[in-house]
């Protein structure tokens, strides 16, 4: 149906104003909120406050959720569910991460330092007869500030008692064009467990995993966005985070991974006896409460060391940090102990980052799995089921009135 000639002045003169940007902006809002209630309603049986037979869940309030568009970000609110998940699928959860991956290849082959693989899938996504720098900078930049805004979303709205540091490695030109060198260079994610059971991503940046200021400096950067509440650090042994560690979060404890430690641990020991060694070790945390972990510790250690004299001297430095998890509740013992719970997270980065190889930039690095941490964050927060119950985080209060876990101290 055409316009008016009256209606057609109105939105003229919107446009003439700076107006009529923000009012297709609220159009393509309102439109995309209607989209999803309508899916939310079939997936519940029910429109909102409509009584029905055939109703499977019931709302439970909404959570928000911002979405780029190229009539500018627009906020939804996605319904939340008393019974099940729901995620709409107008939304396309992966689309993100397709996005950034052919954004960061694309970026590798305009400046002309892209690898075989990066080649084939150049022409494999349709791109063989050329793509512009300009197109290549646009999508960036889209992306660029979709990461951004979830790089440093506030996170004060509740307590991470539980927070996971750990780093995975990528190969990054540090200058652009075929000249530059390429080095390896650490990527390293934050996720946290809050209060209430859920898990989310916190945070991600790009460095040095040795160097206590780059590692000061994102530990900050969480706080100030109002990370609050942390009991327990979970994480490596890296040298520059433990010393951050003691300055950013005076008052936590800190989990060395057992696993990771566990490999330290089979360094010093022949191969032949490895296998032997790894299975004694495992033995500690079979036990069935604190007291009984620490004397098996302290037992394995002397059995251990008898054979092999420098395992001592390294377990009784590690056995504060390693066994810190034993002051929290017992039922969270399998997924605090180590950094176990990040490695699904690290191993689709690996996955995403494969096709790229070497990344022509730290940017490009922090688009890609910016993307891919965006798209897992959405699926934990839309989950139906938390990581750990609420009644088992409400277990937590007794450790913190009783004080009874190995802190952070300060140090220089």
């Amino acid at each position: 149906m055409a316009l008016s000639q009256s209606a057609l002045s109105e939105l003229l003169e919107a446009f003439r104003t700076g107006e009529g940007v923000d009012m297709i902006r609220e159009s393509v809002r309102t439109v995309l909120q209607e989209l999803v209630e309508f899916e939310a309603a079939g997936v519940i049986g029910a429109e909102r406050y409509e009584r029905t037979e055939d109703r499977l869940t019931e709302r439970n309030g909404t959570r928000p959720k911002l979405l780029a568009t190229k009539a500018g970000d627009v906020q939804l609110r996605i319904p939340k569910l008393r019974k099940g998940s729901f995620f709409p699928s107008i939304l396309e959860p992966r689309r993100r991460i397709d996005q950034a991956l052919y954004a960061v290849v694309m970026e590798a082959y305009v400046h002309g330092i892209s690898t075989r693989s990066v080649d084939d899938l150049v022409v494999a996504l349709g791109a063989d007869s050329g793509i512009s720098k300009s197109e290549v900078s646009r999508i960036c930049e889209q992306l660029d500030e979709s990461v951004g805004a979830f790089r440093t979303r506030p996170l004060d709205h509740i307590a991470f008692p539980y927070i996971y540091l750990d780093a995975t490695y990528l190969h990054v030109r540090n200058k652009p064009g075929k000249g530059g060198q390429v080095v390896s260079m650490a990527v390293v994610v934050a996720t946290g467990i809050a209060a209430d059971g859920s898990r989310e991503v916190l945070g991600l940046d790009v460095g040095d995993s040795e160097d206590e200021t780059f590692w000061r400096s994102f530990l900050l950067s969480l706080k100030q966005r109002g990370l609050s509440g942390v009991q327990l650090v979970i994480s490596d042994q890296h040298s520059g985070l433990v010393k951050a560690l003691k300055r950013s979060f005076q008052g936590s404890a800190h989990q060395r991974c057992r696993v990771h430690f566990a490999r330290n641990l089979l360094a010093h020991v022949p191969k032949s006896h490895a296998d032997m060694v790894a299975a004694v070790f495992r033995t500690i945390f079979a036990q069935p409460d604190p007291e009984a972990v620490s004397k098996a510790w302290d037992e394995v250690r002397d059995q251990l060391a008898t054979s092999f004299p420098k395992v001592g001297p390294l377990m009784d430095e590690a056995k504060a940090e390693v066994l810190a998890f034993t002051a929290f509740p017992k039922a969270h013992w399998r997924k605090i102990w180590s950094t176990n719970p990040l490695e699904r997270v690290n191993k689709e980065i690996k996955r995403r980052s494969r096709v790229v190889g070497i990344f022509p930039n730290a940017a490009a690095v922090i688009r890609l799995v910016g993307a891919v941490l965006i798209d897992m964050h959405d699926e934990w927060i839309a989950g139906d089921r938390r990581y750990l119950s609420e009644e088992s985080m409400a277990l937590l209060h007794t450790t913190m009135d009783t004080g009874d876990h190995a802190a952070i101290n300060s140090g220089e």
